[in-house]
């Protein structure tokens, strides 16, 4: 490897994790991407976690919402984070 996203480039049509602003995590397998890691993922696992306040008992509450969306095309600027499949070699 010489530049960081040979890495990506290494886990094409694999599932990889894709941590997102806002809460969003997504995983699933990559079918395409660019220079500014906008990516095509398929049969993606979208996890969205809010947290709440109880105002009663000021409780910090965690909901977690998930859907799977066939093919996604994931917008570049708002990804923090990509993991590729873990290698036991």
């Amino acid at each position: 490897m010489e530049e960081p996203l040979d890495l990506i480039r290494l886990s094409i049509d694999e599932r990889v994790y894709v941590k997102c602003r806002g809460g969003r995590e997504l995983r699933g397998k990559l079918h395409a991407y660019d220079q500014h890691l906008n990516m095509v993922l398929g049969e993606a696992e979208e996890t969205v976690t809010t947290h709440e306040l109880d105002e009663e008992t000021d409780e910090e509450i965690v909901k977690k919402a998930t859907r799977t969306i066939r093919m996604l095309f994931v917008r570049g600027d708002i990804v923090v984070l990509v993991s590729p499949p873990l290698r036991t070699t």
